[in-house]
């Protein structure tokens, strides 16, 4: 389970994200939706670790990220918006490289088999010549490497074709059925959140996307 209880982060005197709390169960996905500048992209960095909020208290899986962060960042994974990996390699040495550096150990066919199970097949093909769906794929692949219980988008679907945006949508759907992983993501994009979602919360205190879900009889919750 993730916990988040008084969450608040401040820069210098701006305050991006107030009073938060929330809870998940393992198997849950969670879409985070709000104008630009809400706080959705803050938020993921907290839960990764990657930033220190200002105050407030988050545990996964009984662990604090005050007390155990070495042990929390072990059951974490995080992909950013931007896309990080080497354009200069193959699939399969991009991923064969970034299994060295997960604290898992996985065979060849293993990691392999990690991209077919997102319809990522070519193996052999260099990285500067994927489709933006197809490095989105890889993205996501080498997040999944160590085996996380925490699984954190940030818009892991912008400006791919429907296809691939599709078969994430669905990966991650089973994903977090079949194997229980928590997913928490940002997206613009409604129908996904309605597809793959099982709450939504809205950041931020513009009604526009919260009016617009509603109308949709999607569960919403605002949270600051």
């Amino acid at each position: 389970m993730l916990e988040v209880s008084g969450l608040q982060k401040k820069y210098k005197d701006k305050t991006v994200i107030h009073q938060m709390s929330f809870c998940m169960k393992p198997g849950e996905v969670i879409g985070l939706v709000g104008e630009n500048g809400a706080g959705k992209s803050t938020l993921l960095q907290l839960l990764a670790t990657v930033m220190q909020p200002t105050q407030g208290e988050i545990q996964l899986e009984g662990l604090s990220y005050s007390k155990d962060v070495k042990k929390v960042r072990r059951k974490i994974g995080y992909v950013p918006q931007d896309i990080s990996i080497w354009d200069e390699f193959t699939v399969e040495e991009n991923m064969l490289f970034f299994e060295k550096l997960s604290w898992k150990r996985r065979t060849k066919d293993q990691c392999r088999q990690l991209c077919l199970d997102m319809q990522l097949t070519h193996w052999k093909e260099g990285v500067q010549s994927l489709s933006g769906g197809m490095k989105r794929k890889l993205n996501l692949a080498i997040s999944l490497l160590h085996d996380p219980v925490l699984l954190l988008l940030d818009e892991p679907t912008v400006g791919i074709d429907l296809k691939s945006k599709t078969e994430i949508g669905t990966y991650l759907h089973n994903l977090a059925k079949n194997e229980e992983k928590m997913i928490i993501y940002t997206s613009h994009d409604m129908d996904e959140i309605m597809n793959i979602c099982d709450r939504v919360y809205a950041i931020g205190k513009d009604p526009f996307y919260t009016d617009l879900l509603k109308e949709k009889e999607v569960e919403i919750e605002v949270i600051t």
